[in-house]
């Protein structure tokens, strides 16, 4: 197919690049400033346009922006795309409504977003292959050009129904942001704590974490004070995070709920009153 890039980002540049590998063609991206040396670096002899004159002569126009401007960019695709034109979205968070001014302008819309992280360029290429891609689309056709779009990313297409597209968003929030989140305040405590090098040292702890994750299940993987029902280590946690750095309590508390649930009958019903006192003392 011939593709039309808009917001050539990180992740509109590499599925842009990993398209064009599959054989598709790429006849132009529209971007900030910085997608001239993006796209001169990744995607050489491809033109860098407007809006308006990119998706001319394309037959799928993929929109690759942020989600608070993706309305008002949908909107001035829609001005400018020929009729017949399959309208795609890289967002995970927002449904096919969007694109709504895009079918009103004769256009097939569609969802398409890799279930992965993507902080560079070169780092997206060699984690898109093999990475669950969800697919959105307002009939069957559409679902089977998505999965074929899907699988030239080198991804694992799957159809994801629009109503629960905000659902799966927060679901990969807690499994990638918040990991993040979650491993910034590691360090600091770490540091804090006087152990050298905090990422370093805590890096076996977290990779053999996530692998029991995978290989067991997150219930079964859970271990720590949450699910042994141990109270005062609990408190006695949250008075060392109070006088480092009393903006991680409120987190640690609501994780450690959170672990309460994940742990389910393996947290001992009589343990469970004791850390919710706990709980609610530092709430």
């Amino acid at each position: 197919m011939d593709i039309a890039i808009v917001g050539a980002g990180t992740v509109g540049t590499a599925v842009g690049v990993a398209w064009a590998g599959a054989g598709h063609r790429i006849v132009a991206v529209s971007g900030r400033q910085e997608t001239v040396s993006r796209a001169g670096t990744w995607l050489p002899g491809v033109p860098v346009l407007p809006i308006a004159e990119a998706v001319l002569g394309a037959e799928l126009v993929a929109i690759g922006v942020p989600d608070d401007v993706l309305p008002a960019i949908v909107s001035t695709v829609a001005s400018a795309v020929p009729r017949g034109v399959d309208v795609l979205h890289l967002s995970g968070a927002s449904g096919l409504d969007v694109l709504e001014p895009a079918v009103e302008a004769g256009a097939r819309p569609l969802a398409v977003h890799p279930l992965q992280t993507f902080a560079d360029v070169a780092g997206a290429l060699e984690t898109l292959p093999g990475c669950a891609v969800a697919v959105t689309a307002a009939d069957d056709d559409g679902f089977v050009l998505g999965e074929a779009l899907g699988r030239d990313l080198g991804g694992r297409p799957f159809r994801l129904p629009d109503a629960q597209r905000p659902l799966y968003h927060a679901a990969a929030v807690f499994a990638s942001n918040y990991l993040v989140a979650v491993s910034g305040a590691a360090e600091s405590l770490f540091s804090r704590a006087g152990v050298p090098e905090a990422l370093a040292a805590m890096r076996p702890l977290q990779e053999t974490t996530l692998a029991n994750v995978h290989r067991l299940g997150p219930r079964a993987a859970l271990t720590g004070p949450a699910v042994r029902g141990d109270a005062g280590t609990i408190d006695r946690n949250l008075s060392a995070i109070a006088a480092a750095d009393p903006e991680l309590v409120a987190p640690y508390v609501t994780l450690c709920r959170a672990a309460m649930v994940v742990a389910g009958d393996r947290l001992a019903a009589p343990a469970r009153p004791a850390i919710e006192e706990v709980l609610a003392r530092w709430s």
